[in-house]
């Protein structure tokens, strides 16, 4: 349906595009609990403070308003990556301040990606955390194309942890946040777009990597790392078993042991004491 009402629009949008602001109330503390009880972290670690990771729950509205104007058809788009930059912890119990906006089309006629920026801050802490978040839509008619090699888990990496998900995690992670994107619930759904079956969210992956990060490598510090970016290199089939590795020039890999394909490449940094 949304295809059909982006039929009449055509081109490529101008870039960058408007900045949206928007308001939004404190999250709820219960929804926070378990939230970040969902994705493997410690509650009690941000009773102040809200989980950077947590962005798409209350920013995924604004985000796609930034797409309005697209000639695409936004229905089909996965999500290809993203990057946190935590400047500052953010507080829990502050009206959340958002900017957003598309900051890139990139268009080579077989498949497009966009790329967009949201900015969250309190009135105590202005743009406490800076997001990229990059989507992917491959468009009708386009050829394969030059396929890059898969990137695996090197053989070197260290594991720090590992992190399961259930068969109906994707629904839950759907309830927590509102992204109730049926290709992580319906089967048929994902099979519609070539998928095997329901594959977890990408943010979902990135929340639980990003809390054995902080688990394994700044115990009891939450808001240590200062950013994390992130590719998504295939989807993660549910149920998962996976781990989560890390090499010793800040690369972070999720997949199931060394060698083989990852799921997640990625680099962290550490926010260096004062």
């Amino acid at each position: 349906m949304v295809g059909r009402f982006r039929k009449g629009k055509s081109g490529t949008p101008t870039v960058p595009g408007p900045t949206l602001r928007a308001t939004v109330r404190p999250r709820n503390a219960r929804l926070v609990r378990d939230y970040v009880r969902h994705v493997g972290g410690d509650p009690d670690s941000y009773t102040e403070v809200l989980p950077p990771h947590m962005f798409p729950q209350w920013g995924l509205p604004l985000l796609a308003r930034t797409l309005d104007d697209v000639p695409y058809d936004v229905s089909r788009v996965l999500n290809a990556g993203c990057r946190l930059e935590i400047n500052r912890a953010l507080p829990a119990n502050e009206p959340l301040l958002l900017e957003g906006r598309l900051e890139e089309v990139d268009d080579d006629g077989r498949r497009a990606i966009l790329r967009q920026r949201l900015v969250t801050g309190t009135a105590s802490a202005p743009e406490a955390l800076v997001c990229r978040v990059d989507a992917i839509l491959r468009l009708a008619g386009s050829g394969g194309g030059v396929k890059r090699a898969k990137p695996t888990v090197p053989e070197d990496a260290r594991q720090v942890g590992r992190w399961c998900a259930f068969k109906y995690d994707g629904f839950r992670f759907g309830l927590l946040t509102g992204d109730l994107n049926p290709i992580h619930w319906v089967g048929w759904y994902a099979r519609m777009f070539g998928m095997r079956g329901i594959i977890l969210h990408g943010f979902s992956t990135v929340a639980r990597t990003a809390e054995i990060l902080n688990r394994s490598l700044q115990p009891g510090q939450p808001v240590q790392l200062q950013t994390l970016e992130v590719r998504f290199e295939r989807p993660v089939a549910l149920p998962a078993d996976v781990g989560v590795y890390v090499d010793g020039a800040g690369g972070v890999f999720v997949g199931d042991s060394p060698g083989t394909l990852a799921c997640l490449t990625g680099q962290y940094t550490l926010r260096q004491d004062d």
